[in-house]
This record gives C-alpha cells, sequence and structure tokens, in this order.
C-alpha cells in the first residue's frame, strides 16, 4: 500500500555495508598467508591466526545464508563475538585490565574498517599488535 515500507530484504544500504564488509574481510583474509617477521612471536602468530580463522567462519557463515539474511547475520555477528571476549575476559586478573584492552581492542577493529577505506581496503599487513 501507499506510504508503506516492505521489509521484504536487506535495504540498498545494507548492502552497499554487506558489500564493502566482504571487500575488507576478503582484503584481510588474503593477506592471511604472509610470513610473520622473525620479531613475531609465537603469541602474536597465534592470536592472528585465530583473528583470520573468526574472520573466515564470519564470511563463511554470511555467505551461506539467504542473499537477504546476510547483512542481518552480520549484524548480529558482533554480538557473538563481544560475548565471547567478555567470557574470556572474565577469566583474567583484574590487574591486567581486561575490560580495557577489550575496548581498545574493540576501537582499534571499528577504525580499521574506516582506514581500509582510506587506503582503498588492501593494506592488510596491519594486525591485532599494531597499537
Amino acid at each position: 500500500m501507499c506510504g508503506e515500507l516492505e521489509e521484504d530484504g536487506p535495504t540498498k544500504y545494507e548492502e552497499m555495508l554487506y558489500t564493502r564488509f566482504l571487500a575488507h574481510a576478503n582484503s584481510i583474509l588474503s593477506g592471511q598467508t604472509r610470513q610473520n617477521s622473525a620479531q613475531d612471536s609465537e603469541i602474536i602468530s597465534t592470536i592472528e591466526k585465530l583473528f583470520t580463522d573468526a574472520l573466515s567462519r564470519a564470511v563463511k557463515d554470511a555467505e551461506n545464508v539467504h542473499p537477504d539474511r546476510q547483512y542481518s547475520l552480520l549484524s548480529m555477528q558482533p554480538l557473538v563475538f563481544a560475548r565471547l571476549a567478555g567470557f574470556l575476559a572474565g577469566h583474567l586478573s583484574l590487574q591486567e585490565d581486561p575490560l580495557r584492552k577489550v575496548m581498545e581492542a574493540m576501537m582499534h577493529g571499528y577504525g580499521e574498517a574506516e582506514e581500509m577505506d582510506t587506503r582503498g581496503g588492501h593494506d592488510h599487513g596491519e594486525g591485532l599488535h599494531s597499537h
């Protein structure tokens, strides 16, 4: 009817956001085979692999749902990872200030997406350890 919004799938804006996510994710994932420098520790290498594994899973899950639900799934995935971050941080010593570390990492990831737009989405050499 006239004036009603149809809920027949994602909006053009949501499609654009999903496409942007996919481009950025694929840019990062294509760099997952880069060799870590001799300075990178075993822990940093393990953390980078965990990040790319989780990102790869998020992409695969989103790509395996109906296109009308891809953005909806993408919008829910951060909640799952936030829950996991909270669960893991809840097992750390308060002297390590786990909440601050989680918040800093989240803000780094948030800003990384914007930076990728500025750089053309091709600079995937920066990882979790580039603070």
